[in-house]
């Protein structure tokens, strides 16, 4: 097969994950007999310094022909002070809308060879690690509202506004039933019906959405009680679905608590096959270029667009297998660095994954 994919490389270690990443793809692509052409694009904070703004017009135009986006990581202190409004992040929202991705697919596992970088007891964790997936909603609710402001009794006010409509609700709703028909067969949806108006259509049309999944167990929980059963009881999740805000801060707890925000992927998808894949972590501007980074939770994204985009199940897995023995066998990048093992760079930490492809 021929795969044709827009590359972001982005900002700080953006470029050094990315070009690891790439190579594990070719690797893939001899293995197996695929072909992945790639188109690099800019956005983020190295499109500002190239043209001004940080999504140019052709970047979007050539991610919408291509059959995936991977993308390192923008923003970075270099452009905290921009006074035009247009900051590396923006482009983010603005690459999720323009290709309709409105479903952010975050998983969260601890894995073994890493379980003392996990912040959690080990009668917390078990035996067995822990194994999440957040699926966020990702183009609608406050992030998307309306917004303003004005002036009244108790001086200058702003506001944002939360709002969902059933299609939204529903869409997401259907990608977190399938992914957990796939694993363990396990809903927790997500909410604030207690205050909330828009949370109670939320439950009301994810119980309707369910009634065409009776082989999956579906469970609520309010937002802030998920926060707290993520830290004592991580182990009774299997995928959780919620909203766009509350998603963005449960997927950042659940990630944390795995110990490792360096190895963690994630997939944003809309309702065709294409899909932007990137890692969960920061840009960090510090150890850029220095050999330093971790590129796994990068790899790991491509793994995910192998999976989500390509269905090349058996690739994905190559993948995923391939970092599992580089992990068993002691080889650590800085940020998961521990006694006994083994330190090495971003490019060593590459050669070492194609070694075991």
């Amino acid at each position: 097969m021929n795969y044709n994919i827009a590359v972001i490389k982005g900002d700080g270690i953006g470029p050094d994950i990315v070009d690891q990443a790439l190579l594990v793809l070719d690797q893939v692509g001899e293995k197996f007999g695929h072909t992945f052409k790639y188109t690099e694009v800019l956005a983020g904070g190295a499109a500002i310094d190239a043209v001004g703004h940080s999504l140019p017009d052709e970047t979007v135009t050539v991610c919408k022909a291509s059959d995936a986006v991977i993308l390192g990581a923008v923003g970075g202190p270099k452009w905290d002070s921009l006074t035009s409004g247009d900051r590396p992040e923006k482009a983010l929202l603005g690459l999720r809308a323009a290709l309709g991705l409105f479903a952010n697919i975050r998983p969260a596992i601890m894995y073994n060879e890493l379980r003392d970088a996990c912040p959690l007891k080990d009668r917390i964790i078990g035996e067995d690690g822990i194994d999440i997936v957040v699926v966020r909603e990702l183009t609608g609710g406050i992030y998307f509202g309306d917004r303003g402001h004005g002036f009244g009794d108790m001086g200058e006010y702003m506001y944002d506004t939360m709002k969902y409509s059933e299609k939204e609700v529903e869409r997401i709703a259907i990608r977190a039933f399938e992914i957990a028909r796939k694993r363990n067969k396990k809903v927790t949806s997500v909410d604030k019906a207690n205050v909330l108006d828009n949370s109670k259509l939320w439950r009301k049309v994810v119980e309707k959405v369910a009634l065409d999944y009776p082989d999956i167990e579906l469970n609520h929980l309010y937002v802030d009680n998920a926060a707290m059963q993520l830290v004592i009881n991580p182990k009774q999740f299997d995928v959780i679905v919620t909203g766009n805000m509350f998603g963005d801060i449960l997927s950042d707890e659940a990630s944390m608590i795995t110990g490792s925000i360096g190895m963690l992927p994630s997939a944003s998808l809309g309702e065709s096959g294409i899909g932007m894949y990137e890692p969960i972590h920061g840009s960090a501007p510090d150890i850029a270029g220095q050999d330093k980074a971790n590129p796994i939770a990068t790899v790991l994204s491509v793994a995910m667009m192998l999976r989500y985009s390509f269905n090349l199940e058996a690739e994905a897995d190559a993948v995923e297998q391939a970092v599992a023995k580089v992990l068993e066998a002691g080889n650590r990048t800085g940020d998961i660095m521990s006694k006994g093992c083994t330190l090495v760079g971003t490019q060593k930490m590459g050669a070492l994954l194609l070694e075991h492809l």
